[in-house]
């Protein structure tokens, strides 16, 4: 069975960890707010699904949104501009705060009906020379557990996912490790 990829690259390959393209779904899957925070229609979503409710209130300060109430109360009446960092700030604990409130939902919908089907999409082998592309193919799996990619996603815990990621596709035989680096996973819940 081969050990994870060390010096991925080297020959020109292109893609992104399996984990990152599973995060990036689960965060189209959670749903949300599209509009960039830069714009005002985005900032202010934002603030307002932020503090709405005072549990949401405490978990945007757990998140790291550490303002003054005086501050945040500027913002959401337009007399103040939130700086860059800021701006950052309040879309991270968005993010984490939005995660949190949907993680039991979208694992009750991942896990259904025992488990749900998942399409990996290999690298892109286009930039490395002909001699050392391997052959690798478009590959489907059925994921029955979710429950440590989830978590870890909701935690923001990018090693516990990268691991809960490997262990899953170690379903896939002795050529897991072709998989660990993919251009895309496809799934729907």
């Amino acid at each position: 069975m081969p050990e994870r990829t060390i010096d991925f690259g080297k020959f020109g390959a292109r893609g992104i960890k399996g984990s990152d393209a599973v995060a990036r779904k689960l965060d189209e899957l959670s749903g949300g707010i599209v509009t960039p925070v830069t714009v005002r229609r985005g900032l202010m979503a934002r603030l307002h699904y932020l503090t709405r409710t005072e549990h949401s209130h405490r978990a945007a300060r757990d998140a790291g949104l550490t303002v003054t109430d005086r501050t945040l109360k500027a913002w959401l009446e337009e007399r103040r501009r939130p700086s860059h960092a800021n701006l950052a700030r309040i879309d991270a604990a968005y993010r984490q705060v939005r995660r949190h409130n949907v993680a039991r939902h979208l694992l009750r919908r991942l896990n259904a009906d025992g488990g749900t089907r998942v399409e990996i999409h290999p690298l892109n082998q286009s930039q490395v020379p002909r001699p050392l592309q391997r052959m690798m193919e478009y590959r489907t799996m059925n994921v029955r557990r979710w429950d440590r990619i989830v978590e870890a996603w909701e935690s923001g815990d990018q090693q516990g996912l990268d691991d809960a990621w490997v262990d899953t596709i170690v379903d896939l035989g002795s050529q897991w490790g072709q998989y660990e680096y993919v251009t895309n996973i496809g799934f729907a819940a």
